[in-house]
């Protein structure tokens, strides 16, 4: 009989790290492994939601106690609903919830810790009681490989030119790291989450996409750098999104752009104006997600151009707050999703055999959106210098994917993908399952 290994799995707190997390959770649960997953009360809460839509899971949720700050309410204790000044207290708070954690892992004694980039604090604490750690990256490989490569080859040319940053780009990012060194990651090392990872890291990818920067990232950082699929949510609530599907259901196939930037990022007034004037200089279908930060609501009449509403009411919709992302991109009437390709809305987007349409807006997002290109599956917004675009580019990019011919290729492309994604989806699991019991196995051995 097969040994059943429990798992603690600890996300950083932020919606697009949690939901991937639960997704792996959910497929190691069904393959002889018991799991924790280990957040805030406010995330278990949305976790709660998901599992609920399913019975055949047996994940034990665990609360993690950050400090109690009279500006930070446990409401706050996600990246998802806390306003962004308050940000840094985010940071310093879940960095101070180390003796809750150090509690939880004592009492649960798990065979495997699974942690995420912004605490290798709980890898350590795990190592130094003889729980082997393994470190889950919620991010693509071509990024990762990319700003690895950078911090150990400093002065070498990344040798896969189609990935690169454009100078504004690399400004913003050294300033967005700059961020991060201060709040959250380890002080010895910017990438100690990788150096602590015990044999293996786990990442969210798979090769029929980033293939060759899975296995050069596994030279530079000297571990087995694991696919572990695409990790899809997928909803069972059939009541999710109806009247948007309905209206769908109404349009031809392919005919439609679905506009959506994720669950933490928001558009300024002058991006949101471009994207208006592009909607109109290209005349297709579209369904444009708008969301606002915590403690602001956009006021679409205020936002948009004059009479933009107007003219565009037959063809258009306008959502505020959350739109079922995987049955829209699923759904025969979409032909294009302008994204600002987040590793998990990419994979997503091609997973469905949907091109995308580029706009990338910080952090990875620019590597990722180089991928999508060479790959042959979607096209970028061209920008000036400063990393502006306007309406006339946004809509010259969606009548290469939408209208005119080049738009059969990558749609062809995107289709062809998303069958070598599906066909390798179990097979990576099941070398996750594999290799994480292999890491368990080694370590029960040397106790």
């Amino acid at each position: 009989m097969k040994v059943k290994f429990s798992i603690l799995v600890f996300p950083w707190i932020a919606h697009g790290h949690v939901f991937p997390y639960l997704e792996l959770s959910k497929n190691l649960s069904n393959k002889n492994f018991h799991v924790y997953l280990c957040s805030t009360a406010i995330n278990l809460d949305s976790v709660k939601n998901s599992l609920q839509q399913q019975s055949d899971h047996s994940i034990q949720l665990v609360e993690l106690q950050l400090p109690s700050f009279p500006d930070l309410p446990p409401h706050f204790h996600t990246t998802k609903n806390v306003p962004p000044d308050l940000m840094p207290r985010l940071f310093q708070a879940f960095q101070m919830s180390v003796s809750s954690f150090k509690d939880i892992i004592s009492n649960l004694k798990p065979d495997l810790l699974i942690y995420d980039g912004f605490q290798t604090w709980a890898a350590k604490m795990a190592i130094s009681m003889n729980i082997p750690a393994v470190h889950f990256a919620a991010t693509g490989a071509a990024a990762h490989s990319f700003s690895y490569h950078g911090f150990k080859c400093k002065g070498s040319t990344f040798p896969y030119p189609a990935v690169y940053l454009k100078d504004h780009e690399r400004k913003a990012s050294l300033a967005e790291f700059a961020q991060l060194k201060k709040d959250v990651v380890d002080k010895d090392s910017f990438f100690a989450h990788f150096e602590l990872s015990c044999d293996i890291v786990l990442m969210k990818t798979c090769r029929g996409i980033e293939g060759k920067y899975v296995d050069y990232l596994s030279v530079l950082c000297k571990k087995n750098v694991v696919p572990v699929g695409p990790l899809i949510t997928q909803s069972y609530n059939e009541e999710e999104g109806s009247e948007i599907l309905e209206w769908l259901s109404k349009r031809p196939q392919f005919s439609t752009v679905f506009i959506s930037f994720g669950s933490e990022n928001y558009l300024s007034k002058d991006q949101m104006e471009e994207i208006a004037k592009g909607l109109e200089l290209c005349n297709v279908n579209f369904i444009w997600v708008v969301r606002s930060p915590v403690g602001k609501t956009i006021n679409i009449n205020e936002a948009m151009p004059k009479v933009f509403l107007d003219r565009v009411k037959e063809r258009g919709i306008i959502v505020q707050g959350w739109a079922p992302q995987a049955k829209i991109l699923a759904h025969k009437s979409v032909g294009a999703f302008v994204s600002h390709c987040g590793i998990s809305s990419v994979i997503e987007s091609l997973y469905f055999g949907v091109p995308v349409i580029a706009v990338p807006l910080k952090l990875d997002q620019p590597l990722n959106a180089r991928l999508v290109v060479e790959a042959g599956v979607g096209v970028e917004v061209a920008r000036d210098e400063d990393g502006n675009f306007r309406g006339d580019e946004f809509a010259n990019a969606i009548n290469k994917v939408i209208v005119e011919t080049s738009g059969e290729k990558l749609r062809l492309r995107a289709k062809e993908l998303s069958e070598v994604m599906k066909n390798e989806e179990e097979d990576a699991m099941n070398e996750t399952v594999e290799q994480l019991s292999q890491v368990c196995i080694k370590y029960k051995q040397q106790i």
